[in-house]
């Protein structure tokens, strides 16, 4: 059968909930010159579900998005597609291919071209010539592309960038929004990143281009008024120039919309005008990542980066203060002189302010990033496959490494997933004397003696193993524990996991709570409540009856005494709050 002229554009993403940008950006960099299709995939596809996506399009040209998530499969990949298309041209591109591009063709001669660095100028001038002569095409004198001339033969050209942002085309087509309202949408209205951070590829290029600010306007328009569930923008540091991001945020601040938009940031670097706007911010419109990744000078100059403590600090304060916003904060384990000693200090400093999210990744050796001219004054050793993490260095051995990976995966069970950080918050106030790590690192020593972490775990056992962990390390009575416990399953997971263990005490008081939900007193916490349904009532709001006053835990102590807590689930986060029940009330308030 004669290969059809039909241009395909492959993403393999991490997940189906993602989007590929990139494969996007040059399906409209060639849209005058062929018609072009995308086939967005993930890397939970089996190996021939893929081929066969990709046979039954029998492109003339097919494209692939290499990406450290993916690289792994692509190399499976390309071999399969010889066999089955061997007439195809397969031009690949991406931060995984645009370093050590001669390995990468050596290694696999399948691949006819590569698109080194940014590639919408140098695709335009490489698809007519792939479409009239194949694979036997000559890339010769398009900057940005590597090639083979001739058998055994290759000419890498070097990574290019695009001159001025404004000439990349917008990546999104109206008539596919419907399809991608619910996921989320990758955008960027900057290329480059003022700083020069060793561990990220951004330190390979230099300055900052932007894209107009009426141009921004118009295509934040288009997402609003498609509806689109997120936003993430992919500005490598979003607040780089004050003149181009505060008219985006309020812009952002002006809109009437259910949309979120997402941006990284360097924090220390927000004024009090920029902090005045994000806090009069609709609440969910914005979320904020912020990129600490150690609090040890010593490592920070070795990786080329400047914190400024304090205005991190004071920064983040303020701005969980609004209660308005999302805070996803990171930390990179495996830094040039972060020992488990150094790294115990970020993480409480860090973990003091109480982010909503703190992640923990492990340091990665990214082809082309400056990080990997301290592999060997640092004693790294890394995977020397995708995704190249670390797996020692003279600050932290193997075992180390390894036991932090578990660390991590307590930390996300518990505290990430917004899990039981009442309970945690009390025995690190009462038993740890605030030291955060110090009951992290004792909870994962009880999880791999009891070796959880060797399997996964359902949400509703983990409160169980939370009880028997500080019963053992603390001595915490039954009783504190089921109260500690009961409130904390409330204010998660929207309040719908009740792990039988518990005490739950619906039937005891019954009768107390009835009373409540028909009497007037109810309006003075739910102005306008109106009774309907029993059924419609539990999905809404739940009155729960504590022998000890839980609620005093995050600023005063936890102490034996009847207390009834009101939990609204109508909200984006559940609300609870003391409440009184009237004369036959089981406390009086």
């Amino acid at each position: 059968m004669e290969t059809e002229k039909r241009v395909v554009w492959l993403a393999l993403n991490a997940k189906y909930t993602h989007t590929s940008l990139a494969v996007r950006y040059l399906r409209e960099a060639c849209r005058p010159i062929a018609a072009a299709e995308i086939l967005e995939l993930t890397i939970n596809n089996q190996l021939l579900e893929i081929l066969g996506e990709i046979y039954e399009r029998r492109p003339a040209v097919l494209g692939i998005a290499c990406y450290i998530w993916n690289i792994e499969l692509v190399h499976q990949l390309l071999p399969l597609l010889a066999r089955v298309l061997p007439d195809t041209a397969i031009l690949c591109g991406g931060p995984e291919v645009s370093y050590e591009t001669e390995a990468f063709m050596e290694e696999l001669p399948q691949v006819d071209f590569v698109l080194r660095g940014e590639g919408e100028e140098a695709v335009r001038a490489l698809l007519p010539r792939i479409l009239q002569l194949g694979r036997r095409a000559s890339a010769a004198g398009i900057p940005g592309v590597a090639w083979r001339p001739a058998a055994g033969s290759l000419e890498l050209g070097q990574a290019v960038t695009v001159a001025e942002a404004e000439y990349v085309p917008f990546a999104y087509r109206e008539e596919e929004m419907p399809a991608l309202r619910e996921k989320i949408l990758y955008y960027e209205t900057s290329r480059g990143c003022p700083f020069s951070c060793a561990y990220c590829l951004s330190c390979a290029t230099r300055g900052v281009r932007y894209l107009p600010l009426e141009r921004v306007f118009a295509e934040l328009t288009f997402f609003i008024r498609q509806d689109v569930r997120q936003v993430k923008f992919v500005d490598r540091t979003f607040n780089a120039s004050k003149a181009h991001f505060l008219p985006i945020l309020r812009f952002l601040l002006a809109q009437d919309c259910r949309t979120n938009f997402h941006f990284e940031i360097a924090v220390d670097y927000l004024d009090d005008e920029v902090l005045e706007v994000l806090s009069r911010m609709p609440r969910g419109r914005i979320q904020l990542e912020i990129g600490i990744q150690s609090t040890n000078p010593r490592t920070l100059e070795k990786v080329s980066r400047v914190n400024h403590w304090d205005r991190i600090a004071g920064n983040i304060t303020r701005l969980l203060s609004f209660h308005n916003m999302h805070l996803h904060v990171d930390l990179i384990i495996g830094l040039p002189e972060e020992g488990m000693e150094s790294f115990a200090r970020s993480f409480n400093e860090v973990y003091a302010l109480q982010p909503d999210m703190l992640q923990l990744g492990f340091l990665k050796f990214l082809k082309g990033a400056a990080m990997m001219a301290q592999v060997e004054s640092g004693d790294y050793e890394y995977m020397d496959m995708a995704p190249y993490e670390v797996l020692a260095s003279r600050w932290l051995s193997y075992g180390e490494m390894r036991w932090l990976k578990s660390f991590e995966a307590v930390f996300e069970y518990y505290y990430n997933a917004g899990r039981c950080r009442r309970t945690a918050a009390y025995f690190i106030r009462e038993a740890e004397q605030g030291d955060a790590f110090c009951f992290y690192q004792r909870f994962t020593v009880f999880w791999e003696a009891r070796g959880y972490h060797r399997r996964g775990h359902a949400a509703k056992n983990l409160y169980g193993y939370l009880a028997d962990f500080c019963r053992e390390a603390y001595g915490a009575s039954a009783e504190l524990m089921d109260n500690l416990l009961r409130l904390d399953a409330l204010l998660a997971d929207g309040g719908r996991i009740r792990p039988e263990a518990l005490d739950w005490n619906r039937e005891r008081y019954q009768p107390q709570t009835a009373a409540f939900w028909r009497g007037e007193r109810v309006q003075s916490y739910l102005p306008g409540f109106v009774f309907t349904n029993w059924r419609e009532l539990r999905g809404k709001y739940h009155i729960e009856i504590f022998d000890w006053q839980v609620l005093a835990g995050t600023a005063g102590e936890i102490c034996p005494g009847r207390q009834a807590v009101l939990f609204d689930f109508t909200l984006p986060e559940v609300h609870c709050r003391e409440i009184e029940l009237g004369e036959d009330q089981v406390h009086a308030v």
